[in-house]
């Protein structure tokens, strides 16, 4: 089939290349355009991106896909279907109907829970036992449409965000040739989506700060739905002032106390509003990610410091 990809962060990039694996003609791949990073503030493409450019594949970073010139030059491709994981941008009608079977979205989620921004993240801090990856038709709305393809997934006690989301791309890239088939038969009418939905919106820094009245369980998915971006912390005092702490991994284990006090300064385990945490790995501010312990060589936290 003659196809478009849309898509843009690390967990699109498995999409695109079982795509070119399973013989299609990729004509063209959208990603957001490059961003500063680093702290020479280089422009830097996109994952997708610097992936489409390894396999020679023509890359389009328009700012707005809604821009007359941007749909104009969608249209122009003769697209038979286009692939959408994670682009990062709205697509309007002209966009969705400008191929001739239609555009499809892969969807980290089992719709219509977490609909939206950050479906990976917020499972995680639900504390929810399953989710799913599913191939949908897309509409105006948002993530509303049909599901031709789904895969149930189980979350692991200790999974982080990377470590589902990295699953879950490469599950998810296994669907498309089943999907694309099924489409280009026109035996891909798909399910309609059934139930209350819930919505996935995007992380904001203020909802990153851990808050150690909650149950242990809530904030250990906390931890973990953050990890490693943005990274849920809390502050400790240190010599010269509070010093910022990302916590990166943590699990359950038993302790009580107030809520935030450190119970065991060898191992940092927290007491939380019902029961308590043990930080696995940590980040200081300014420092490189490190076990929990190795941070502790060079940062005393003594049982009873208390966490903000």
């Amino acid at each position: 089939m003659r196809l478009a990809f849309m898509g843009t962060p690390d967990f699109a990039v498995p999409s695109l290349a079982e795509l070119i694996a399973s013989g299609h003609e990729v004509v063209a791949v959208y990603s957001q355009p490059p961003k500063p990073r680093g702290r020479g503030q280089k422009l830097t493409p996109s994952p997708v991106h610097a992936f489409a450019e390894t396999m020679g594949l023509p890359v389009f970073t328009p700012a707005s896909m809604k821009s007359p010139e941007a749909i104009a030059d969608f249209q122009s491709l003769d697209l038979d279907a286009a692939c959408v994981v994670a682009y990062g941008q709205i697509l309007k009608t002209e966009v969705l109907e400008a191929p001739r079977l239609g555009c499809f979205n892969l969807h980290g989620s089992l719709l219509p829970r977490w609909r939206g921004a950050a479906p990976i993240q917020r499972a995680i801090m639900a504390g929810d036992k399953q989710t799913g990856v599913q191939i949908m038709r897309m509409s105006e709305g948002l993530d509303e449409g049909d599901v031709l393809l789904s895969e149930i997934m189980d979350i692991h006690s200790d999974d982080t965000a990377a470590t589902l989301s990295e699953r879950m791309s490469h599950t998810g890239a296994s669907l498309w040739p089943r999907a694309l088939a099924a489409i280009d038969r026109g035996g891909a009418a798909g399910t309609p989506q059934v139930g209350e939905p819930t919505y996935a919106r995007k992380i904001t820094p203020a909802e990153a700060r851990i808050d150690w009245s909650r149950s242990a369980a809530e904030v250990d998915a906390h931890i973990r739905g953050l990890s490693p971006f943005p990274g849920a912390w809390f502050e400790a005092p240190g010599v010269e002032g509070p010093v910022r702490i990302k916590a990166l991994l943590s699990g359950l284990t038993e302790g009580s106390g107030a809520p935030g006090t450190v119970l065991d300064g060898d191992g940092l385990r927290i007491a939380c509003g019902e029961g308590a945490v043990r930080l696995i790995r940590v980040q200081r501010e300014g420092k490189a990610q490190q076990a929990a312990d190795e941070m502790l060589r060079g940062f005393s936290l003594p049982a009873g410091t208390v966490l903000a």
